[in-house]
């Protein structure tokens, strides 16, 4: 393995791919948030997926025992990653694998594309694969005119009706049952033009479509949730069973995963087979997981390939704050939670991350000089509830406080005027650092003849406090502040509260408390 994969000595390289938002998010909420459909079929669907999660999370009295172990298990595998990775390649090739290293989406997906033509195909059958969305694996394989259909129920509705996908887990999670029947009879060849809107109806439309594909490719692509250090051995856990058929009837699978997915032994998935399924699903344990070593002679693919992908994981890792957004196990429970998720939706972020855990992920992995992804990290209220219900324990309101810094402070002395936010900081800094000047700005404030509505509500603010005023009323301020009620009630004579913060300036005299 080469050293500098891991950005040593080399500076780390930032990822490409679907991980750069294409506008600010302030502008992409604004015109989701307009989108009434939208936030009915989400704010529906985060509903049942939180109700299901917390029922079964709490049958467990050892639940934040097992997110502590999933935490202490990343991190271990964070200061151990280069040591680790050389592992899972020594005991995944010696059982017959053949890893290829991509330090980025461009290494990744050309890749991909050459094993795929090395089997004289135009056409591979896909699992549902995080890591293949980041890179662009499907934009990238068409444009070599190799077809990649996706299985995943979700991921096949959202491709069939040229979108993206807007959630970690559901990938169709804007979309209501009566969209996807349209979208069927529109795009889905040979689909009975009869089909109605019940889900089972639905299920059964795409499964005669897709069976077709499963009995005829020769090549499967998909991602990992776990790959295994001491065994060299891959996880794929999913809900359909359109896994399972990708895993094993093609003769090749080429799989792309992140390199933070390992785990240092076979004992250590035990704890992430209960952290996943319930903070995902809000099942007791998945309907299908996969779990494949090598070739086996006589089961499944006679070729199997990992990619194993870096994209901007190294520059992470050197954030000594951040590093820990890569514990992340995709399971999107911060999602099912967040206020802002659930009113914007996915799209809004701009990238193949959405999300809190993707308002943290895409600039660690791009870096924040992104221009675009500088502004996730304010595309939350740091309410805390991600960090809640997180089962790794990641701690995302802290890592968005520190790459809101991280954004203010690459910002700073690189010739620009100082923006609105900078002079109020400034005014407010000079105001605050001495009573007297604090005492003159409050006489200088409009305290009593600030306009408000009969309601004595503020409505609309000027500059940059309109961003506040936009979304909610403030009270209108009292008519004077405390420190000039307090002169008016007491006056001079007496001493009770002077002293350097005073209005005067002056300290109390001397003998007085």
């Amino acid at each position: 393995m080469s050293q500098t994969f891991l950005g040593m000595p080399s500076l780390p390289v930032h990822g490409e791919g679907n991980i750069h938002a294409t506008e600010p998010f302030p502008a992409a909420a604004r015109r989701e948030l307009g989108n009434a459909q939208l936030r009915a079929n989400l704010g529906h669907a985060t509903r049942t997926i939180r109700d299901k999660r917390l029922k079964v999370v709490a049958e467990l009295p050892d639940w934040e025992q097992l997110r502590e172990a999933g935490s202490t298990i990343k991190q271990n595998v964070m200061a151990r990653l280069p040591e680790l990775l050389e592992q899972f390649e020594e005991n995944f090739t010696a059982r017959g694998g053949t890893i290829h290293w991509a330090r980025d989406a461009a290494e990744a997906n050309a890749t991909v594309a050459a094993l795929v033509r090395e089997q004289g195909v135009d056409e591979v059958v896909k699992v549902k694969s995080m890591a293949t969305q980041e890179i662009g694996l499907n934009e990238y394989l068409e444009e070599q005119g190799i077809a990649a259909f996706e299985t995943d129920l979700a991921e096949l509705i959202v491709q069939l009706d040229h979108d993206k996908p807007s959630h970690i887990l559901v990938p169709a999670i804007h979309k209501n049952r009566t969209e996807v029947r349209d979208i069927f009879l529109r795009e889905m060849p040979g689909v009975d033009p009869a089909l109605t809107d019940d889900p089972a109806r639905l299920a059964d439309a795409a499964r005669t479509h897709l069976r077709r594909k499963f009995l005829t490719a020769k090549v499967a692509v998909s991602g990992a949730n776990f790959a295994l250090a001491d065994s060299g051995t891959l996880a794929v856990v999913e809900s359909e069973g359109n896994g399972r058929m990708c895993l094993t009837l093609p003769e090749t699978l080429i799989t792309v995963m992140g390199i933070e997915k390992l785990l240092p032994a076979w004992q250590d998935l035990e704890v992430f087979m209960q952290l996943l399924p319930r903070s995902s699903t809000g099942e007791r344990m998945n309907p299908y997981t996969s779990l494949w070593t090598g070739v086996a002679e006589g089961d499944g693919p006679r070729n199997v390939h990992l990619v194993l992908l870096d994209n901007g994981r190294s520059a992470a890792l050197a954030d000594e704050m951040g590093r820990s957004a890569l514990h992340c196990i995709r399971c999107s429970a911060c999602m099912n939670v967040c206020p802002v998720y659930e009113r914007t939706g996915g799209h809004a972020y701009g990238s193949t991350y959405p999300g809190p855990i993707g308002a943290i992920l895409s600039p660690l992995l791009t870096g924040i000089e992104s221009e675009d992804n500088s502004t996730l990290p304010y595309a939350s209220s740091l309410c805390g509830a991600c960090y809640d219900a997180c089962p790794v324990k990641i701690n995302i309101p802290d890592i968005l406080v520190h790459l809101r810094g991280q954004d203010v402070d690459s910002k700073r002395g690189k010739g620009k005027l100082p923006s609105q936010m900078d002079a109020a900081m400034q005014a407010a800094s000079w105001a605050l650092s001495s009573g007297r000047r604090l005492g003159l700005a409050e006489k200088a404030l409009p305290l009593g003849r600030l306009a408000a509505g009969p309601d004595r509500k503020i409505t609309s603010l000027p500059g940059i406090a309109a961003g506040w005023t936009q979304s909610r009323d403030i009270p209108a301020p009292p008519a004077e502040s405390f420190r000039a009620w307090w002169r008016r009630e007491h006056g001079k004579e007496s001493g009770h509260g002077q002293g350097p913060g005073h209005p005067t300036g002056q300290g109390p005299a001397e003998g007085k408390p």
